[in-house]
């Protein structure tokens, strides 16, 4: 900054001695929210004796810096009150020190102007003003702007490291009563460490959010590892509460190009800035970063206004009939549920709109995650209605239309795999699940999560493949009722009519050791369709296997079934399998047909219409 610009502000600086004697017992004073909060006037305000400083009241939207004391002496002279039970303010609240206002925040704004939250002073961190004398509330929109018109004394503190954001940021000299420098530096926040559970859980909350969605943000490690993820996408878009470090990573890659946005299209929308200096360096004066008021960031309307809208919410604890148990304590700005509440109601308007919920399989003292219930848990979020889709490091469980039954499968199959018996154990007690559910305890540890790709066929029909899991069981009984009599027979040499739950469910339970099977999926990702299934057995005491695929009569024709068998003969021989065996009837031409294409020669013996096929994986190639 010039020196004739400092002088120009510099000339209307107060000591904050001067602005602290105008305060009368009993005010309620706003102060700005994270890093924006005027750390000067509020460690004067802390450290005063003054007999002026008595019974005040402290309004502040998210608390992360120093406007708590657990010291008693305080709390006789100021009383906290936050709309936010996260990060440092959960401690105090349940001690009583602090007292929390529910309410979603897109309303906030409109309780201050009605004056149903009273503001008698506001004390707002800004930028220094330029020339023409305005200055930036930089990193802190929220209800700053709200606070500063109702309040009888306006206070701004000017801190020389606050970045000049652009947006619904500006106020002039002339809004302010008093102007102060800080003698603080902001409140920064490192970036957070990211273990190897934590990098499986972006990985997969990543790989559900499609090229052109519009996302959600916030800090911590999921957050990290989701960004590093999200690189290779295309045209993403920007809506969130917080912009951090790893959103500005995302950004800078060119993942972000906010162009398929239905409002403040090619900008990144948000309300709060939180990270390290570095972030701050970048948005000053960036023209890629919005930042806008509480009420239009978490405005469920403008968020649903945005095509394919995602919500990624890490969660706590989360019961086997889709119950959701949020965040607590020191730490956690993520959400509470009234936060949530707005962001899930954008989701549900947003045409593609979907909800994430992710969370590692086990706690740090090693804990299952997915428990049977979590009524007895506090900062819990009634979903159930609406949930969509929950991520662990094992994976995606979607529970969009699915019954109880079929939630407490998809979630058990995600929990760790030493915590899986004992789900099942307790699902049965509790009716969650059948009486007979089958359960393979070892099938959890060997589940070959490195199988698992997706393939373009014909006409540009996407398919994802996975192994399969338990809780495929009424995909699989659906796929095998869209079966012709004439396929049916094809397959089991027998007219099978019926395909009960008790028998489907030894089918998709397998060990991946002695049976292998891999589905194939259209669809959404993280949920969909199965159209296809191929599988082999090993035959005891030898080193062949039995094969066996089918593909939806809908789906054939496309090139599914070879990509299938080939695929097999590849997992089969780096399993130590020697060869496959099949029996396909005469008339089957298609899958004899699908067979001929074996890289590897084919003995075939004809037995009354039947073909009894034999592929040794042990001879030549026969391209070799």
């Amino acid at each position: 900054m010039s020196a004739s610009r400092k002088a120009h502000w510099k000339k209307e600086v107060v000591d904050v001695r001067e602005v602290l004697s105008k305060i009368r017992p009993g005010m309620s004073i706003f102060l700005s929210t994270g890093v924006a909060e005027p750390r000067t006037l509020v460690k004067s305000l802390m450290s005063s004796k003054d007999g002026n400083l008595e019974d005040l009241e402290l309004v502040q939207l998210v608390s992360l810096g120093q406007a708590i004391s657990s010291e008693d002496r305080y709390i006789r002279r100021f009383r906290l009150k936050t709309f936010f039970s996260g990060w440092i303010a959960s401690e105090a609240i349940t001690e009583g020190r602090v007292d929390l206002i529910p309410s979603r925040f897109s309303k906030i704004p409109r309780l201050i102007e009605s004056g149903i939250i009273r503001i008698d002073a506001a004390f707002v961190q800004i930028s220094p003003p330029d020339s023409a004398g305005y200055s930036s509330l930089g990193t802190s929109v929220d209800v700053a702007r709200q606070a500063m018109e109702q309040a009888t004394l306006v206070v701004g503190e000017i801190n020389r490291e606050t970045p000049r954001t652009l947006g619904d940021t500006f106020v002039h000299m002339n809004d302010f009563d008093y102007l102060i420098e800080s003698k603080e530096p902001l409140i920064y926040f490192s970036r957070w460490p990211v273990d190897d559970v934590f990098e499986k859980l972006g990985a997969h909350v990543a790989s559900l959010i499609q090229d052109g969605c519009c996302i959600s943000f916030s800090i911590g490690p999921l957050f990290e590892s989701m960004a590093r993820h999200l690189v290779h996408k295309h045209h993403l878009g920007i809506h969130s509460q917080f912009f951090t470090d790893a959103l500005m990573d995302l950004v800078k890659s060119g993942a972000v190009t906010n162009r398929r946005k239905g409002i403040f299209k090619g900008k990144c929308l948000a309300a709060y800035a939180l990270g390290t200096t570095k972030l701050m360096r970048w948005l000053h004066r960036n023209p890629l970063v919005e930042f806008q008021s509480i009420d239009v960031v978490a405005d469920p309307k403008r968020i649903g206004s945005n095509d394919r809208f995602i919500l990624v919410l890490p969660a706590r604890k989360i019961d086997l009939t889709g119950g959701i148990a949020l965040h607590t304590g020191r730490g956690n700005v993520t959400a509470g549920p009234g936060e949530a509440q707005e962001f899930l109601t954008g989701a549900s308007f947003s045409p593609g709109g979907r909800t994430i919920f992710a969370l590692p399989s086990r706690n740090l003292k090693g804990q299952s995650n997915i428990v049977l219930s979590v009524e007895d848990l506090p900062n819990q979020l009634s979903v159930r209605e609406s949930l969509d889709l929950v991520v662990t490091e094992y994976g995606v469980a979607s529970l969009t239309g699915k019954t109880i039954r079929e939630r407490a499968l998809a979630l058990i199959d995600i929990a760790h795999p030493d915590d899986r018996e004992a789900l099942v154990s307790a699902a049965k007690q509790n009716h969650l699940l059948f009486p007979d559910q089958a359960y393979l305890p070892e099938s959890g540890h060997f589940y070959p999560e490195e199988l698992v790709f997706t393939q373009t066929f014909k006409g540009g029909l996407t398919v994802r493949f996975r192994p399969i899991r338990p809780s495929d069981v009424d995909e699989m009984r659906r796929l095998f009722y869209r079966f012709s009599d004439e396929a049916v027979y094809y397959r089991y040499f027998s007219p099978i009519k019926t395909m009960p739950h008790a028998r489907m469910q030894e089918y998709v339970n397998v060990d991946y050791r002695n049976t292998m099977s891999i589905v194939g999926l259209v669809g959404e990702p993280g949920e969909g369709r199965i159209i296809a299934e191929a599988r082999y057995v090993r035959t005891p005491g030898t080193p062949f296997a039995d094969l066996a695929f089918v593909v939806d009569e809908a789906y054939q024709g496309k090139g599914i079934a070879t990509f299938l068998f080939m695929t097999l003969i590849k997992i089969a021989k780096d399993r130590g399998i020697e060869g496959l065996k099949a029996d396909v009837l005469s008339t089957n031409k298609s899958m004899i047909k699908v067979l001929e294409k074996a890289p590897y020669p084919v003995q075939a013996v004809l037995d009354s219409g039947v073909y009894e096929l034999k592929i040794p994986l042990s001879e030549k190639l026969l391209s070799e």
